[in-house]
């Protein structure tokens, strides 16, 4: 199950990465994903294990980008993979076929590479500009989604897309009419001043 709202972890000078899980959590959030780039794999598990706890105590996915052993470790639901990470038939090796494993996607041949490897998800993006990502990939907007997800579907191929990248809420109900199966957000739900409200207004427009 691909869950249409998926959570990024987001670490600034005020929140760290495990504060800003709770945070997500505590506003409904259900599907995690801890991304921790340039760590060591020592001080990524160690949050991972903590991540595990606080997930766990919310019937929550955890979902681990780029740290395939972290993953199996800590027993994660899933592991994401970035377009400059680990081959997914690699990662699979080490964290068995039961674990959902998905990838970063930019471009058509992305999407179908991914596909090809196997990913149970493709997190296609960035939407538009995002401060939380470094060496951003070339921005897809609207008209790229729309592009993108028609021509899948005239090549005959089927799986959950997640749009990425600097979403705001009023972003959704126009990404989900190109046929995205759902958004990850990050730094608008952090930001909200209510983020409780904000998580339920997004799932209602999910639904």
């Amino acid at each position: 199950m691909i869950d249409k709202l998926q959570f990024i972890s987001n670490q600034t000078r005020d929140t760290s990465h495990l504060e800003s899980i709770k945070l997500a959590l505590d506003a409904g959030c259900r599907w995690i994903q801890l991304r921790m780039k340039n760590e060591l794999p020592e001080t990524v598990l160690k949050t991972a294990f903590e991540a595990k706890i606080l997930t766990d105590n919310y019937q929550a996915k955890l979902v681990i980008n780029d740290f395939p052993a972290v993953a199996k470790q800590v027993g994660a639901y899933g592991l994401h993979l970035g377009l400059n990470d680990m081959p997914i038939p690699d990662a699979r090796k080490i964290v068995g076929n039961e674990m959902i494993i998905g990838g970063t996607a930019n471009t058509l041949e992305d999407i179908l590479n991914r596909i090809n490897e196997g990913a149970d998800y493709v997190g296609l993006g960035p939407f538009r500009f995002t401060a939380t990502k470094q060496n951003l990939s070339p921005i897809v907007g609207l008209e790229g989604y729309r592009f993108l997800l028609s021509t899948l579907k005239e090549l005959g191929y089927s799986i959950p897309v997640i749009a990425i990248g600097g979403i705001n809420t009023e972003d959704i109900a126009p990404i989900l009419q190109t046929g995205i199966h759902g958004v990850a957000m990050s730094g608008s739900i952090i930001g909200a001043s209510n983020r409780k409200e904000l998580v339920q207004k997004i799932n209602e427009i999910l639904c």
